[in-house]
């Protein structure tokens, strides 16, 4: 596991991260949409399943697949974080805490549908923000503040400073620094 972390962090990051951007990217249109359908085409909620959700109705009702996407993410979010350094690198960890704690959500609501109990006197699992705001934005919010410091930290990966330019393992930096540096 070490040699694949050092790889994805190192000759493969570009890859990866572009590869993980697209699975965030994927997640989070699913929550546009299905706020589009509720709110824009007035769809009842039951019925406003995303893109997947409408061929696959049982996946957007499964806490499975919710819970399994939070965990993907969390461990995406950490598994590529020895990748970045300096602002970069701080952002990442930012999205990192926040991605902890919406996974933490998720595994509370899993485990409401394991155990077939509610908490909160819920008729249905019910998170801890969930007590005070609809599931849909919550959820719609939760990917917006993950995604919104991966932003940030993925734009100062891809243009870091001098000093953290010598610094990265991989290549991605879309500029070089060598004509900044004296002879």
């Amino acid at each position: 596991m070490k040699r694949v972390t050092a790889t994805l962090n190192g000759p493969w990051h570009a890859w990866a991260l572009r590869t993980f951007t697209l699975i965030v990217l994927a997640h989070w249109t699913e929550h546009l949409v299905q706020a589009y359908q509720v709110y824009a085409l007035g769809w009842p909620m039951h019925q406003a399943r995303g893109v997947l959700g409408q061929v696959f109705p049982w996946l957007v009702h499964s806490e499975v697949l919710h819970y399994s996407y939070a965990l993907v993410m969390l461990a995406g979010i950490w598994i590529l974080l020895p990748g970045f350094v300096g602002r970069a690198r701080t952002w990442w960890i930012v999205a990192l805490v926040i991605q902890f704690w919406h996974h933490i959500e998720h595994a509370l609501l899993q485990g409401q549908a394991i155990a077939g109990r509610t908490l909160f006197g819920g008729a249905q699992p019910t998170s801890i923000l969930q007590v005070w705001f609809p599931r849909l934005e919550l959820h719609l919010f939760y990917n917006t503040i993950v995604f919104i410091p991966m932003a940030v930290a993925m734009y100062y990966h891809l243009f870091p400073s001098a000093h953290e330019a010598q610094h990265m393992r991989c290549s991605c930096a879309l500029h070089s620094h060598r004509d900044l540096t004296p002879a």
